[in-house]
């Protein structure tokens, strides 16, 4: 697929008031909102219109490049099936109770990508995907919780949200899915399109089709878990940590307990650890290598043209951050400073630089913006 130029403007104004959240700012629905509590929003996106089709999203599915699955509740339970799907993978349309769940619709659709810029009042460190969801008649995937935010916006056909704060958080049994064994609904609200519904983490929900030909687009929000992301940064940082220093037990005494672990050794290893951790550079790299990682289904695609300095965008795939002393990009980090830093931020939160732009960049600055546009992370823009 051809790379669209990128729609402007691609960050929202913290502190201008907009229709997709209510008549909220950004700031004020941060401030309300985010992890604390739901905002529904009637028609948040006035006149707007799928960005693709069912047989196109169908279609999207059967691409082992894109993460799917397949729900259905009958009278016998709930089945679920990873993709990706044939035609004759699904059930028929007038069959109630199926859902069709598209991952990372943004990673493979421009409009899509574009849509997710919206929600750019959040940081992009916790901005993660759009997913879509088609359902038949009575289609959903039963009443349950997420770890994360999320925006809940109706496309297509209508369904029937019910939400509330669960304490209980007991699953079925025996059934492929995190489904609540017993939930509590607290409110109840019927979304039709241009409708959109935000939940904290935790908010159970259960949300139902009705009438068919249902679609929700589901935008959410990344959530690093504390033990896993330590480990992925030890992981990174020792790579990066040139201590050679040997263990020594000068003093070890004989022992008759050989298979006991020495207690000089383990302050060793610690210490080792508590150094480590001091590298407070590599530990800032290591974090933003690990934050513009992207997900194992997403590759680039080199570029076959000429490389011409001039208007250019970033892929719709493309990852990239910053922090104070760093730019990221795709899982790697590069030091960053003065006019070129500046830049690369600029590139990194626009998502885009103007050809006046890059007539200031120095010949590093340049020749890196070469490297990633032979590696597909970036593309001239078309002109206008």
């Amino acid at each position: 697929m051809t790379p669209a130029r990128p729609t402007s403007p691609l960050v929202p104004s913290p502190l201008e008031p907009t229709t997709l959240l209510g008549g909220l700012s950004p700031a004020r629905f941060m401030q309300r909102h985010w992890q604390k509590k739901p905002l529904l929003v009637r028609n948040a996106l006035p006149g707007f219109a799928p960005l693709l089709s069912r047989q196109a999203l169908f279609a999207m599915a059967a691409d082992d490049a894109v993460e799917s699955r397949l729900i259905q509740h009958r009278d016998t339970g709930w089945t679920l099936k990873h993709g990706p799907f044939s035609a004759r993978s699904f059930p028929p349309m007038s069959r109630k109770g199926w859902t069709l769940l598209v991952q990372g619709v943004d990673t493979h659709l421009d409009a899509a990508h574009a849509l997710l810029q919206r929600f750019r009042f959040v940081p992009d460190a916790r901005l993660d995907d759009l997913m879509i969801s088609w359902a038949s008649d009575g289609g959903g995937v039963g009443p349950h919780f997420d770890s994360y935010d999320v925006f809940l916006l109706q496309v297509s056909g209508q369904r029937r949200w019910r939400i509330g704060r669960q304490k209980d958080l007991s699953l079925e049994q025996g059934v492929p899915l995190k489904i609540l064994s017993r939930f509590e609904p607290e409110e109840e609200h019927l979304l039709g399109p241009g409708d959109m519904l935000y939940l904290p983490p935790q908010w159970a929900h259960d949300g139902v089709a009705l009438g068919g030909d249902c679609m929700t687009y589901s935008i959410g929000f990344r959530v690093p878990q504390r033990g896993g992301l330590a480990g992925e940064l030890l992981q990174r940082m020792a790579d990066e940590f040139e201590d050679t220093t040997l263990y020594t037990d000068r003093n070890q005494a004989a022992t008759s307990t050989p298979a006991a672990m020495p207690p000089a050794l383990e302050a060793f290893a610690a210490d080792a650890l508590q150094r480590l951790l001091k590298q407070r550079q590599t530990l800032a790299c290591a974090l933003g290598e690990v934050m513009t990682e992207p997900k194992p289904r997403v590759w680039f695609d080199p570029s076959a043209g000429p490389w011409s300095p001039g208007a250019l965008h970033l892929d719709r795939r493309t990852r990239m951050m910053y922090d104070e002393h760093h730019v990221f990009i795709n899982g790697e980090g590069f030091l960053a400073g003065g006019a070129d830093a500046r830049l690369m931020r600029r590139l990194a939160d626009q998502r885009q630089l103007g050809a006046s732009d890059l007539r200031k960049a120095s010949a590093a600055a340049l020749a890196l913006l070469q490297d990633w546009f032979e590696a597909g992370w970036l593309h001239l823009s078309e002109p206008v």
